[in-house]
Formats: structure tokens, sequence, C-alpha cells
């Protein structure tokens, strides 16, 4: 490993939520089943658009990405958290941190980058109704997702290999469930200064501008909705961007209240709480979200769901 990386720790510590026996039982149970769910309800979503030609429309489409984004979002810390419970170990490889940290991050700015695309996709149906057919063909569509992976990968690789540089010299505990940027660099004998520019700056860039698109799209939205000379014609164009506004609300208020709050503001006992909201919770809730509030999405899922249950009789 010192011919690798020049550094003296292999491996590192994940010391968790919590150190009592009674309290990881409690949260192994917790996690095991916020995961089941993430899961469950992402891949009913994937297979009720995917099955049901109806739902074969852009939103849907983006839909069914970050659904797709969603379940490996989660399975990049839920797991590893699962099994070093059973192993009894909280030993992760400095390879394996960084591959957690690589993909996990991938993961966040595809789901920051598919909640922009979708804000762009309501806008162009309430804003220009007529013109949506022509504007979102299939080939945008696929572009814009295809470039949101690409864009992704390439941010995340940067921050990966500028931490791969770094040495690891001192203490190897990280006081988290999973391989964060921010422990890594406290726990770094090098100079992270490059590091923490880019991060400031680059990284920064990466998650502001998606989200400024996002606030630009629907304060053309409001615009549109307010001109409309019914009310209820207004609120029902509204309401079908309702959905997409509570997981951009839930998705960066938990992200503002890790990584952009002022230092004084940060404890351990809240950046964890806020934490395990953006990577368990969020990927959890999000299937429910679209579900409860999408009256064709429930038709579809309610149709699958009693054709599998006729199918197993």
């Amino acid at each position: 490993m010192r011919g690798t990386n020049q550094s003296s720790v292999s491996e590192f510590l994940l010391l968790g939520l919590s150190r009592q026996p009674q309290q990881q039982q409690l949260l192994f149970l917790l996690f095991l089943t916020m995961y089941l769910a993430t899961v469950l309800g992402n891949l009913l979503i994937i297979l009720a658009i995917s099955t049901d030609s109806r739902l074969h429309t852009p939103m849907y489409f983006f839909l069914n990405n970050l659904s797709f984004v969603d379940v490996c979002f989660s399975s990049t810390t839920v797991p590893k958290v699962l099994a070093n419970y059973i192993l009894g170990s909280q030993i992760i490889s400095f390879s394996g941190c960084l591959t957690q940290m690589y993909f996990l991050f991938m993961f966040v700015d595809l789901d920051n980058f598919l909640l922009a695309v979708m804000a762009y996709d309501r806008y162009v149906a309430i804003c220009h109704p007529l013109h949506y057919t022509t504007k979102m063909t299939r080939q945008l569509c696929v572009l814009m997702v295809a470039g949101s992976w690409v864009t992704a990968n390439m941010n995340v690789l940067l921050h990966t290999l500028l931490m791969a540089r770094l040495s690891f010299c001192g203490d190897n505990i990280i006081p988290h469930f999973f391989c964060d940027v921010t422990p890594l660099l406290k726990l770094s004998c090098s100079d992270t200064h490059l590091n923490e520019l880019m991060i400031n700056t680059e990284g920064a860039v990466i998650m502001v501008t998606p989200f400024v698109c996002i606030l630009i799209s629907y304060i053309h939205i409001t615009c549109t909705v307010l001109r409309v000379s019914s009310p209820r014609g207004g609120w029902k164009a509204f309401s079908t961007c309702g959905s997409h506004l509570a997981v951009v609300c839930l998705f960066y208020g938990t992200i503002i209240a890790v990584y952009f709050n002022p230092s004084t503001a940060h404890s351990p006992e809240k950046d964890t709480a806020a934490t395990v909201l953006y990577t368990v919770v969020t990927p959890m809730l999000n299937p429910f979200i679209y579900s409860l509030r999408n009256r064709d999405l429930k038709w579809s899922l309610r149709k699958l769901v009693h054709r599998s249950t006729f199918s197993f009789q």
C-alpha cells in the first residue's frame, strides 16, 4: 500500500452510529427495513413504468432513472453497515474507502442533475405545452441523462484521484458509518489545500448550478401559473410539480444541513443524523412521494401488484 498511495494506513475504522449493543441491534433492524423498503419501492416504480406504455413519456423516463440511481445510492452505504454488524467488524480498506466515496458522490451528483432535468421537463410542459412533444424528444431525454452520467463520473473521478494522492500516517478512525470526504481530509497528514480548493470551487459549482436551474424553472412555472385565468386550471398545472418539489426540498435540505452549514454549527450527532436522512431516508421516501401524488403511477402500480398476485396463485 505504501507504493500506491504513499500511506502507512492501509485500512480505516468506521465507528458507525452507536457503540451500544442494544442500540446497534435496533439500528440494524431499522437500516435493514429502510433498505428493503428503498429497493422494493424503487424497483416497483421501475417495473410499473417499464411495463405500462402509457407511462413511456419524458417525465416518467426521468423518474425511472431517478429510481435506479436511488437504489444504487442507498446500496453504496447501507449494505456495508449491515455487513459490519453481522461480521462484528468495522474495518474498511483504503481502496474500499475510496471506492465507496466514489460511488456515493457519483450517485449524489446524479440525483442532483436528474432533479434539475426533471424541473426543466416540468417547465417545458407547463410554460410551453404546445411545443412539449417537439422540444422534449426521446433523443434529447437520452442525451440529458447520458450527460448527467458523464459529468457526474468526471467530477467524482477528479476528487477521488486528489484523495488517493494524500498520505494517511496517523489516526485511522472515521467517526461515521461510511467514508465521507470531510473526515478523510481531517485524517490526512498531507497538505489538503488543493482538495479543499477543488471541493469549494468546482465541487460547489457542480452542486449549485443544478439547484439554480431548478429555481429558475420554478420561477417561470409560478409566473405562468399565476397568469392562468382559471384558478383551478392553474392549481392543476402546478400540482403536477408537487412530488418533484417535495423531493427537491428533502434532498437539498439535508445536503445543505451537512455540507453548507457554518463550521461552528457542526456537531458529530447533527451531521450524522442529517447524513442518514440524505443517504438512507431520502431514497426510501422518493418512491412513496411520487406514487402517492401521481394518479397514473398509482393505477399502474395497482395493476402491476394485481397481475403479480394472480400469477403466483
